[in-house]
Order: C-alpha cells, then sequence, then structure tokens
C-alpha cells in the first residue's frame, strides 16, 4: 500500500488548522441559516395565503418543496463534495442557497416562491454534507467530539429557532424578510470559506456514478415525499401508497446497483461494519424520538395547554438551549474518553427516552412537569447524537466524509419523517378509540370539539386527545431506550472485534518465544 506524504490540505495531516474554530464558527453560521429554513416558513402560512392567494395545495408545496429536494440530494451533495472538493461545494452551496433566498424574497406567485424554495433545498443539501466533511477534515481525534458536538447542538438550535424567529421578523416585516436575511449570511460564510477552508477530496478520483445518484434521488424523494403527504392525506391513500412504493423500490434498486458498479456512491460493504450498523440504527432513533416528540409537544401545547403559536415555540426551547449549553461547554467531549462512544449513546438515548416520559406522566397538565422533560431530553441529546455523528462519520473512510456526511444527514431526515409518522399514527389511534360516542368519526381535536355538544363531552374530547399525546410518548421513549441498547450493544462488540484483530495482528508479528518481531516472510503483507 503506497503512502503520501500529508500536506496542508490533505484530511489526513497532523498539523492543526490555525483558523480552525473560526471556521467552525463560519460553517455553523451557514448551517443554523439552512436549517431554519425547515421551519421558518411555518408561521408565514396565513400572509402567504393573503398575499399571493395561496391555495393549501400551493402552501402545501411551499413548505416541503425546499425539505424534498434537500433530503433526495443529500447523498449525491456528499458524494460531489468528495470527488470535485468540500471547498468548492461548500461555496457553491452558499452561492445556490444565497441567490435562491433572493429569488424567494421577490417571489410574486407561489409557483415563483415554490421554484425559490427547491432552489434553496439544492444549496442546503450542499451546505449541509461539505459542514460535516470540513468538521472531519480540520479537526484531529482529539478536538473532533467537541466540534461535532458543537456542529450537533447547531442542529438542535435550528430545529427549535425557526418559529420563533420567523414570527419576530413578521411582526415587524412583510414575509420576504425571511429569506432575506439568508443573504449577508451566505455572503460572509462564502468570502471567510474562500479565504480559510482549506481543499480537500477523494485522492483515488472515482467515476461519478449519475445512475446511483438518479436511483438515491428517487428513492429517496419517493419516501419523504410520503412521509410529508401521510398526516393530510391518510397513510392508505393512493398517493401516499404510490410515493412510499417509488420510493421503496427506488432505494432497493439504488442498493442492488450500488453492490454491482466498480465505482459506487456508497459503498454498500459499510453495512457489514457493525460500528456503522449500531451508529446509523442509534441516530435514526434519536431522531426519530426528537422529530415525532416536537410534533406531539407543539400540538400539546397549543391544543391542550392552550398557548399561541409563539408561546408555544418559546416553552420548547429549553431542551434546544440546554443542548447548545452543554455541547459549547465541551461537557460531552470530556466524557467521552471515560463513557466510550457506546456509553455515551446509550446514556444520552435513556436520558432522552427518561424525558419523553417524563413529559407524558408529569406534564400532561401543566408546563412544570414539561419543563423538566424538555431539560432531560436537552441532556440526552447533547450526549448521544455528536457522539452518533462521529461514530457514523468515524466509520467510513476519511476520503469519503462528504458520503459520510450525506449518510448522517439522509437517516436524520428519515428519522424524523419516521417519528411523525409513527408517533402521529399512535396519537390518532388512540384519540380514535378514546372519544365519546357523540364525537366518533372525527379526525381532528377540532373536529371532535365542533361535534361535541356538552362541556362534558368537550372535557372527554380534551382529555382524549391528552391522553392520545401521552401514549404516543411513551411509544416514543420505549423506541429510542431500546435503540440505546441496540446500538451500544452493536459498538461495543464492533470495538471487541477491533481489539482482537488487533491482538492477533500483534501476535503474528513477534518471534514465537515472544522476544521480538517475526521474520518479515513469516508477516502477512
Amino acid at each position: 500500500m503506497s503512502s503520501v506524504a500529508p500536506s496542508a490540505t490533505d484530511p489526513l495531516s497532523p498539523a492543526r488548522n490555525p483558523a480552525r474554530w473560526l471556521i467552525l464558527a463560519v460553517i455553523c453560521l451557514a448551517q443554523l441559516t439552512v436549517l431554519l429554513d425547515n421551519t421558518v416558513l411555518n408561521v408565514a402560512v396565513p400572509s402567504l395565503t393573503e398575499e399571493m392567494g395561496a391555495t393549501t395545495a400551493d402552501v402545501q408545496w411551499m413548505l416541503n418543496a425546499y425539505s424534498l429536494v434537500q433530503s433526495g440530494l443529500l447523498l449525491t451533495a456528499g458524494n460531489a463534495a468528495d470527488r470535485y472538493g468540500r471547498k468548492k461545494m461548500l461555496a457553491l452551496g452558499l452561492v445556490l442557497f444565497g441567490v435562491a433566498s433572493l429569488a424567494a424574497s421577490l417571489a410574486q406567485s407561489p409557483g415563483q416562491l415554490i421554484a425559490a424554495r427547491a432552489g434553496m433545498g439544492v444549496g442546503g443539501a450542499l451546505l449541509m454534507t461539505t459542514t460535516l466533511a470540513v468538521v472531519m477534515q480540520i479537526f484531529d481525534d482529539t478536538e473532533r467530539p467537541k466540534a461535532i458536538g458543537i456542529w450537533s447542538s447547531v442542529n438542535s438550535l435550528g430545529f427549535a429557532a425557526g418559529p420563533l424567529i420567523g414570527g419576530t421578523l413578521l411582526a415587524h416585516f412583510w414575509w420576504g424578510a425571511l429569506f432575506l436575511i439568508n443573504i449577508p449570511v451566505a455572503l460572509i460564510g462564502l468570502v471567510a470559506v474562500l479565504r480559510l477552508v482549506p481543499e480537500s477530496k477523494n485522492p483515488s478520483g472515482d467515476r461519478p456514478d449519475i445512475v446511483g445518484a438518479l436511483l438515491s434521488m428517487i428513492g429517496m424523494v419517493g419516501v419523504v415525499f410520503a412521509i410529508i403527504s401521510g398526516p393530510g392525506s391518510g397513510w392508505l391513500s393512493g398517493r401516499v401508497l404510490a410515493s412510499a412504493a417509488v420510493g421503496i423500490v427506488g432505494l432497493a434498486v439504488f442498493a442492488l446497483w450500488e453492490l454491482r458498479v466498480p465505482y459506487p456512491m456508497l459503498d454498500m460493504h459499510f453495512f457489514r461494519n457493525s460500528r456503522f450498523i449500531g451508529a446509523v440504527s442509534g441516530g435514526i432513533l434519536v431522531a426519530f424520538g426528537l422529530g415525532g416528540s416536537m410534533f406531539l409537544l407543539t400540538q400539546h401545547l397549543q391544543l391542550v395547554l392552550g398557548y399561541g403559536p409563539l408561546e408555544a415555540g418559546l416553552r420548547m426551547a429549553p431542551l434546544a438551549l440546554m443542548v447548545v449549553v452543554l455541547n459549547f461547554s465541551g461537557l460531552g467531549a470530556k466524557l467521552m474518553p471515560r463513557l466510550g462512544t457506546p456509553g455515551m449513546i446509550v446514556t444520552g438515548m435513556t436520558l432522552l427516552a427518561a424525558g419523553l416520559t417524563a413529559i407524558a406522566t408529569l406534564g400532561s397538565d401543566s408546563y412544570g412537569g414539561m419543563l423538566l422533560g424538555l431539560l432531560v431530553m436537552g441532556v440526552g441529546v447533547a450526549f448521544a447524537m455528536p457522539a452518533m455523528a462521529n461514530a457514523v462519520m468515524s466509520a467510513i473512510p476519511v476520503e469519503k466524509a462528504g458520503v459520510g456526511a450525506g449518510v448522517n444527514g439522509t437517516l436524520m431526515e428519515f428519522g424524523q419523517g419516521l417519528g411523525v409518522a409513527v408517533l402521529g399514527a399512535v396519537l390518532n389511534s388512540r384519540f380514535a378509540a378514546l372519544l365519546p360516542a357523540v364525537a366518533l368519526g372525527a379526525g381532528s381535536l377540532p373536529a371532535a370539539l365542533a361535534l361535541a355538544r356538552t362541556d362534558a363531552d368537550r372535557a372527554a374530547v380534551h382529555d382524549a386527545f391528552a391522553s392520545g399525546i401521552g401514549t404516543s410518548q411513551l411509544v416514543g421513549a420505549a423506541a429510542v431506550f431500546l435503540g440505546g441498547l441496540l446500538a451500544a450493544f452493536l459498538l461495543r462488540r464492533a470495538e471487541r472485534d477491533r481489539s482482537a484483530a488487533g491482538d492477533g495482528a500483534h501476535r503474528a508479528d513477534v518471534h514465537e518465544d515472544g522476544t521480538g518481531p517475526a521474520p518479515a516472510a513469516a508477516r502477512p503483507e
């Protein structure tokens, strides 16, 4: 095996980039902007409906075009970053995101806004994958856990802060301001990337896997569209079932193609690595619990406890703030050497499950019990998510860092969508089972309340909905806890296998009497 001397742009170089923390700050700012645009538009729906004359279908596409395109392109964007250069793709992502944001702010019709949001999704996919790949490039093994922790905390902050920032901007400006704020961020990020970020790419120069890219996009778009459409159209509707079928078949054909092509976009042999499988399964279930719980908490705060949208957003903020404080303090990075990756993951996912359980049992009637649960969840997320992102990226060769980031982003998108779908189905099932006779057949809380004739009936409807939310949260807690045990078991087994392999190699490199190295002819090349 040939060796290459490390260079300034070599991700394996032992020299630390003196501007690495400044680079991290810049890419985290870009990452935050991308994540905010997943949720920031939700609060502008009434304004868009009134000012543009947008139909319900138009609004759905305005909201979903961004996440749909972004999800479908994550693997392809990561592969492009590895092949053509992570710095180039990061810069291109910032340019596309900024230009599409300007187009969105100037849109005069629903169609123009939908097209601009899709363009933002292309830029967002490039940014989501290259930011994590650059973190892997500029930080060594010692500092990487803390850097990934900070990067992960930005994910949590973006998820929670979107409605708050959107509501604040709409209180003072028109809806286009939601997109205009992206432009200075993109410009600052572009200048910083061009001046500070070193270039790196896969030195082997694999040929592009165009068929694999198309199949991955078809598969991911089909699955994500089914998850997005399910709550509104019905999980058994023809539209949802057809989309899910296309997505599943597309992903299956993608897997078969990747096993046969000489230069695969995603090496399917990664899935034989128990460390990779453990990290992926754990990541999906953390995203499952987090995405599903946020979906449930929003409804709980507004429909059960009676808070407005902005008030509900403020009351969910402690979870994100706890994640940010713990990750920026470096507590998780300090505990990692003591607990190890499996220990961090099982601890974090157990705390996340405990927080969900506390919300279900103590927060059903008041915000006090919910606050306790949110804080415990925040500690769990701060421990588990960076450890799993690090495990995923560490299980993939450094020259494939972009693809690794694409896998990490894809599993987060998939896990969050799955959490909303499954826990939402549990909520609806439990709610329907507990409804009083006068409200049977209602598909939502407002519809059930409209059918209720007396105060006692309305109270029973509220109780049924609250019980449904509590049951859903307990199901999510159980899934997260069991997922933590599974992920820790697989990661621990991978560490034991690697340790055993290292011991075997060491024994093979010693004389039979144990006195020194074996002859060169006796050692495997």
